[in-house]
């Protein structure tokens, strides 16, 4: 048989949810307000406890306390000031609206207006493909190829809305070979016994991956801020063998791949991560210290980026169309991914 309490309880529960659920998207964090009857007498501490907790619980089945609007706004803006710093330090690069698509215009995730802004840096200031795009209350996504004169990494930074949660992809991809694809699940590479002399070589790709960019600072920051996560799910990563041969070719060490609720505190968090990574990315590229020397090694870049560039392409193909469907997930995986046949941009060489 049910207890009284019990019911008081969940009715109350149920009202609090619904207080939250009534503050408009713009507010901030909402406040419990006042649910009780006005014939009931004051809960004890113990029963405001299991009242807040089912509230809680109730809350977080249905997706968080933050509207998918609201979320979207916070990402554009934190994205929109990034690429903002972005284009302010390089004088030459120059976004051009590349599309604008409306349900009135034939094309729409979800009815919800598509924007993309692309551009190029070629020469010296060496950025082969920079992406701002947008959907309407589903995704913000940033993405920067770099030309093949520095071995400054490549950038892909997303959040994905969709049924009241977030999608959070964030990479940092190395610009040589490291085998990275090979590593087992407890963090180990394959030596030379397996690949020869090779295993120096990509061992090698590591050290100096970890040394000039995934520094210890940076590892710290990245574990720091995804243990702030609430409710999160981390999804497969290189050390899963669900992961698809694209994804497995293009992922970075660095890699964070996360489901969780929508919420104020989980939506500045991942703010954070992205603003972090994209500071990160303009300080490297603005740094003489990674140019290559001319000649051969820039050559080899460019055979490299040729290659990943495609391959990034398909993992990117994969992930939208898991989120928005065949059609409109590769229609955004083609704008999103640029040119993809013009690894090398030019001059400088």
């Amino acid at each position: 048989m049910v207890k009284f309490l019990d019911v008081v309880v969940v009715a109350a529960a149920s009202s609090a949810l619904s207080a939250v659920e009534g503050f408009s998207a713009g507010g901030g964090r909402a406040h419990r307000q006042s649910w009780a009857p006005a014939s009931s007498t004051r809960l004890c501490a113990e029963t405001d406890a299991a009242v807040d907790q089912i509230a809680e619980d109730m809350l977080r089945r249905k997706g968080g306390d933050m509207d998918e609007s609201a979320a979207f706004a916070s990402f554009a803006a934190s994205q929109s000031k990034v690429v903002g710093d972005i284009t302010g330090s390089i004088d030459d690069l120059t976004l051009e609206t590349d599309e604008v698509s409306t349900s009135e215009s034939g094309f729409a995730v979800d009815g919800k207006t598509v924007r993309l802004q692309g551009g190029e840096a070629p020469g010296g200031s060496n950025v082969a493909w920079l992406s701002d795009l947008s959907v309407e209350d589903r995704l913000s996504s940033l993405t920067v190829f770099n030309g093949p004169l520095t071995d400054v990494p490549h950038l892909v930074s997303r959040a994905a809305i969709k049924d009241g949660k977030v999608n959070f992809f964030l990479d940092i991809r190395p610009r040589a070979y490291g085998a990275y694809d090979l590593r087992d699940k407890e963090g180990n590479y394959p030596g030379p016994e397996e690949l020869g002399r090779k295993a120096f070589e990509y061992s090698g790709a590591r050290k100096d991956f970890d040394s000039k960019f995934g520094t210890e600072d940076l590892v710290a920051f990245l574990d720091e801020m995804t243990g702030k996560f609430d409710g999160a799910t981390e999804l497969p990563g290189l050390d899963d063998d669900g992961l698809d041969e694209a994804e497995r070719a293009t992922r970075g060490p660095l890699a964070l791949a996360y489901e969780m609720p929508l919420s104020d505190a989980n939506v500045d968090t991942i703010n954070a991560i992205r603003e972090k990574a994209a500071s990160s990315w303009l300080e490297w590229s603005r740094d003489d210290s990674h140019s290559h020397r001319p000649g051969a090694p820039i050559n080899t870049q460019f055979v490299h980026d040729t290659k990943f560039r495609i391959n990034a392409y398909g993992a990117l193909l994969g992930a939208y169309v898991s989120l928005f469907g065949q059609s409109e997930g590769e229609r955004l995986a083609a704008s999103d991914s640029g040119p993809i046949d013009e690894a090398y941009v030019g001059g400088g060489s």
